[in-house]
């Protein structure tokens, strides 16, 4: 059991529960979920985790360990439960009546982030349609103005209709209306890449575990002014603009997409598909990883997962290792450029910090190389690599 300090008498409480059911790299500080958990809003006061061999079927936790849960909410005021692990709706409502407070899990959470950070029309129906999908499976108490039966003249469902019947049609058409309309914004980016395809333009995408600085890289690369903050999903909509390599005279296509995280949950992976396909469409992916982090290695895997999931996994990838800035010195590479292997193949990393605009030079001739077609390697010396690893500078460089 772990105490967090309060630091808001205004945010709402939570206490955190963490469940190690013998899955591997299980978070016992509860780390990324507190994280989480401030991003959305609410302030973690406590945290307690135990271990168990399977969940139970009625409270997830077990009575005895339900009942210590309770008590530390009530001793630090708690608003809110929040889960690391998915719960089923009969554990959730089993949960909420014997702690009569809300209960939440880690799928919940995250789509509450992505409700409240979706910007665009796009990403606002990408993330509506994830929440309906979960809420299909949860419907009691969820949708608070259908809490009476109706029936009678003039309403819709019969007299009698179960209330349960009601919500479960209701969310079944919003779907559907949401799906419809996803539909048409995915033939419309379809359009563009096919555009982009004819006029043989290099498409490039960021891809990497949320909070790795990939927006921060996107703005020093393009110089612009996309959204970025050290916080967990600070970028939701894709961004794409245009970047000039002047090592090989033209320009290349630099998109921004969505963080991953780990047990992104199914159905935002499945709604996020228009955008995600930036991704699987791509010619390169810039594979951010926060060097700072201790558990960079984790992090790949679950980036590397969710692009196997959508089709992206034999995407050629360069891995972009940031923050070396913010690296400790016992972490600090020997070489700033160098490979990685990944699913046993050797992929190339180059250290940066996207802050400092640290190693960007040597980021772009790399990118440069990649971007330049067969023919061009033949004509062009300036990026053959030599034996060390360095990069010659461009013809004409200094």
């Amino acid at each position: 059991m772990t105490d967090f300090a309060d630091t808001s008498d205004f945010m709402p409480h939570a206490v955190l529960i963490g469940v190690d059911l013998g899955q591997p790299h299980f978070d016992g500080e509860l780390e990324e979920l507190g994280l989480l958990a401030q991003t959305a809003g609410l302030e973690p006061v406590a945290c307690i985790t135990c271990k168990r061999q399977a969940p139970d079927a009625a409270l997830f936790v077990g009575s005895g360990k339900a009942e210590e849960i309770r008590e530390l909410a009530r001793a630090h005021g708690a608003t809110e439960i929040l889960f690391d692990q998915s719960l089923s709706p009969a554990q959730q409502r089993n949960l909420e009546r014997f702690f009569e407070l809300p209960v939440n899990d880690r799928t919940m959470l995250i789509l509450q982030i992505f409700a409240q950070r979706a910007r665009s029309h796009e990403g606002k129906l990408q993330v509506e349609l994830a929440r309906l999908q979960y809420l299909s499976t949860r419907l009691v108490r969820r949708w608070s103005h259908l809490e009476r039966q109706q029936g009678g003249i003039g309403t819709r469902g019969g007299p009698g209709e179960r209330q349960i019947e009601l919500d479960r049609r209701m969310i079944g058409d919003a779907i559907k209306r949401t799906r419809a309309q996803l539909q048409k914004v995915k033939r419309q980016r379809t359009t563009q890449r096919r555009q982009r395809q004819r006029t043989g333009t290099f498409a490039i995408s960021l891809v990497g575990y949320t909070n790795a600085g990939k927006s921060t890289l996107f703005n020093a690369l393009v110089k612009t002014r996309a959204y970025a903050a050290d916080q967990l999903f600070a970028t939701l909509d894709t961004t794409t603009r245009q970047l000039y390599l002047p090592q090989i005279g033209r320009s290349v296509s630099l998109s921004d997409t969505v963080g991953f995280i780990r047990d992104l949950p199914h159905g935002l992976v499945e709604a996020f598909e228009a955008t995600l396909q930036e991704a699987v469409d791509a010619d390169l992916l810039l594979h951010v990883v926060d060097g700072a982090s201790p558990h960079w290695p984790e992090q790949i895997g679950e980036v590397q997962r969710v692009l196997a999931d959508i089709g992206a996994g034999d995407v050629e990838q360069i891995l972009v290792f940031n923050k070396i800035d913010a690296m400790p010195p016992q972490r600090q590479p020997e070489r700033l450029q160098d490979s990685y292997a990944i699913d046993g193949k050797q992929v190339p990393r180059i250290y940066i910090s996207a802050h400092q605009g640290q190693g960007l030079d040597a980021l772009r001739e790399a990118i440069a190389r990649a971007a330049v077609s067969t023919t061009d390697q033949a004509a062009a010396g300036w990026y053959s690599q030599s034996p060390d690893g360095d990069l010659p500078p461009p013809e004409g460089g200094s």
